[in-house]
């Protein structure tokens, strides 16, 4: 778990840093910090859609994850849980303080926990207590927790939940991780989180409001696509 405490550390002290300096931040340099991130963000998404070994698979489990999560109406139930944490904190600090707290929270959760990193470095952390990669990980979160929090306020703070409850549960699941997981399955997670990435990427860049929450089963639905093509001897590869 020392990789995922030092994570949440990075978070804490970035997001503090820059949710202190956006209050002194002219808004045009907020929004171009935003647009910076946001360009980032696409290409790390387009890279780790590269990731796949076919394409369809990455299809399927967007489109099938979608329906389901908007079955299950995810996005929206992260919109209550937001809502219900953001009404708490502004007791406490007041609603100047709160800025845009629903976006920040959940932007900055799906930023964090959607990607490689998290899954293979959590693995590592668990198995051996090697946590270089996630350490890797902490100082990249650190700085975009930074550039988040001084556009999107206190909210991005709080998205280290979200990092305790996943990254840390996928560290103590490590074993169990490692077992079900192939190579080729964790592939496709990877592309397909680079779906959800872009998504995230055009959100920041204001282009089109995605409502990503909605398509993260599509994360599971990947591994299962490769589970049953290799049972049944299917090639991944067209």
């Amino acid at each position: 778990m020392i990789g995922t405490l030092l994570n949440i550390a990075t978070v804490l002290l970035g997001g503090g840093l820059g949710t202190l300096l956006g209050d002194r931040l002219p808004q045009p340099i907020r929004e171009t910090v935003m647009h910076g991130v946001g360009l980032v963000t696409l290409v790390v998404g387009m890279q780790l859609t590269l990731e796949t070994r076919n394409i369809l698979i990455v299809l399927l489990s967007v489109v099938i994850g979608g329906i389901l999560g908007e079955w299950w109406r995810i996005s929206a139930g992260l919109d209550r849980a937001s809502e219900w944490l953001r009404e708490r904190v502004a007791r406490r600090l007041g609603e100047r303080r709160m800025g845009r707290f629903s976006e920040g929270f959940i932007t900055a959760s799906l930023v964090f926990c959607v990607g490689p990193m998290t899954i293979l470095g959590s693995i590592q952390d668990g198995l051996s207590g090697d946590f270089s990669l996630l350490s890797i990980k902490s100082v990249l979160d650190g700085f975009t927790a930074m550039a988040l929090g001084s556009s999107l306020g206190v909210g991005v703070l709080f998205s280290i939940v979200t990092l305790l409850v996943y990254q840390g549960g996928l560290t103590l699941l490590a074993g169990v991780a490692d077992q079900l997981l192939t190579e080729p399955m964790i592939a496709e997670m990877t592309a397909t989180g680079g779906v959800l990435i872009l998504a995230i990427g055009l959100l920041l860049l204001d282009i089109r409001r995605t409502r990503v929450a909605n398509l993260l089963p599509a994360l599971l639905i990947a591994p299962a696509i490769v589970a049953a093509l290799t049972a049944l001897g299917i090639p991944l590869a067209p």
